[in-house]
């Protein structure tokens, strides 16, 4: 029987790729008088390559973007701030987010959060978001001092829940960082399906929150006696 549901962050509740466009498009008009000689097209471009779906942390992405541009009205670091202080305001859900929450907590389950990243500048955006409220427990890995893939981070957050893997699913975009770390520790792992990953192979996905309810209506089936 499933307890818990457990989710990523970037790539899962939040849509990352759509939010940065909206962050960096708004960046460079904000900055424009530091940032005219680039092409705002290409500008854009750029963040998005060196930012490698969030991969790269943006004191990198910055600093290689004044050195390519030449950039010299504005610093990296000030660049940096500016992300740190601003990408939260444009933080995108994905459909049905709210909906999808809402009703696996009526359902009586367990929610935990377990996202890679800076702890603050995390939290923040899950406050943007307005899904604080539905979680028994969120874990950010710059906090806990350990990151997915490690299973202790998992391990860590099945025992705050007081669920036992067997009992527990975890969502995520990554096929390692999410669905087989999450696997490894005994958990079923649910890909959300992300085409940056290509074709990946699993027993579990969905495309859309609002399937996930019908996977935990098939996992219980399943376990129940015949």
């Amino acid at each position: 029987m499933i307890k818990a549901v457990l989710f990523d962050l970037d790539g899962t509740l939040l849509d990352r790729d759509e939010s940065i466009r909206n962050f960096i498009d708004n960046q460079y008009e904000r900055l424009i008088n530091s940032l005219a000689h680039i092409p705002k097209e290409k500008y854009r471009t750029r963040f998005l390559e060196l930012d490698s779906h969030g991969y790269v942390w943006k004191d990198k992405v910055y600093q290689q973007l004044v050195k390519e541009f030449k950039i010299q009205d504005i610093s990296w670091e000030f660049l940096l701030q500016d992300y740190i202080n601003e990408f939260k305001n444009f933080c995108v859900p994905f459909p049905n987010l709210h909906n999808v929450l809402e009703g696996l907590k009526e359902n009586n389950l367990i929610l935990g959060m377990i996202t890679n990243g800076y702890g603050q500048f995390q939290m923040d955006n899950i406050e943007v978001l307005g899904i604080e409220k539905y979680f028994d427990t969120i874990l950010v890995s710059e906090t806990e001092g350990i990151k997915k893939t490690n299973p202790e981070i998992f391990e860590r957050a099945l025992k705050r829940l007081h669920v036992v893997p067997s009992e527990s699913i975890f969502v995520g975009d990554h096929p390692e960082n999410d669905v087989k770390a999450s696997e490894f520790v005994g958990m079923t792992g649910v890909w959300k399906k992300d085409n940056q990953w290509g074709t990946f192979e699993t027993d579990y996905t969905v495309e859309d929150l609002s399937e996930l309810p019908n996977i935990i209506k098939k996992l219980n089936d399943e376990s129940s006696p015949k």
